[in-house]
């Protein structure tokens, strides 16, 4: 297994990055709202832990801020019907603590507000996994970035309508994020505060 890459950033898109490595192997790796929160400028080093998925169709790597997300990614795996996108896009909208916490409470709402978990696969996940969050106590997804990329609310609506949202729901809850000022500026914090209004309706 390939558990984690340190390299310089080649390049970067809302979903996925590439990792060039000191041996001139480039990496994709497909990542959540958390890595996007803390990645570097191009050119500059980054190391993630990394988790590989092999399927039928080919091999590809996801990469996590901190082992606990990684861990928690395999976790989200074990449960039925849950396949590396869905367990991606749990983490990237409501991030690992809130996923922790929603299983464990058995929130099923909050976990409904997720594009493509529907009430029974909310309700698989807590059934199969609650027992499994105490392992996962006070892990939370690393802080927003310190720098703010160009084109925020063009990525951020592409960020929300790679997560299942349609593009003019993405858009009027970005519009909106931004005039309410429920957005620091950062890409990643309009689309969590973009999500919060999605939520809400």
């Amino acid at each position: 297994m390939i558990a984690r890459i340190s390299g310089k950033l080649a390049a970067k898109q809302i979903d996925r990055i590439e990792v060039m490595t000191a041996g001139g192997v480039g990496y994709e790796i497909v990542i959540p709202l958390a890595v996007l929160e803390s990645l570097p400028k191009l050119g500059d080093e980054v190391t993630l832990h990394t988790a590989l998925v092999v399927k039928e169709d080919g091999w590809q790597l996801f990469g996590f801020v901190n082992a606990h997300d990684r861990s928690l990614f395999f976790t989200l795996l074990g449960a039925s019907g849950v396949g590396p996108a869905l367990a991606l896009g749990l983490i990237s909208a409501l991030g690992s603590g809130r996923v922790v916490r929603a299983i464990r409470d058995r929130d099923l709402e909050t976990l409904q507000s997720v594009p493509r978990v529907g009430k029974k696969v909310a309700e698989r996940l807590c059934v199969e996994l609650g027992d499994k969050m105490k392992d996962f106590a006070g892990a939370e997804s690393a802080g927003p970035g310190a720098s703010k990329p160009e084109g925020v609310a063009a990525d951020a609506v592409r960020a929300l309508e790679a997560l299942g949202y349609a593009q003019n729901d993405a858009e009027k809850a970005v519009r909106s994020a931004l005039e309410h000022g429920g957005a620091k500026g950062a890409t990643a914090d309009v689309i969590r505060a973009a999500l919060a209004v999605l939520q809400k309706h």
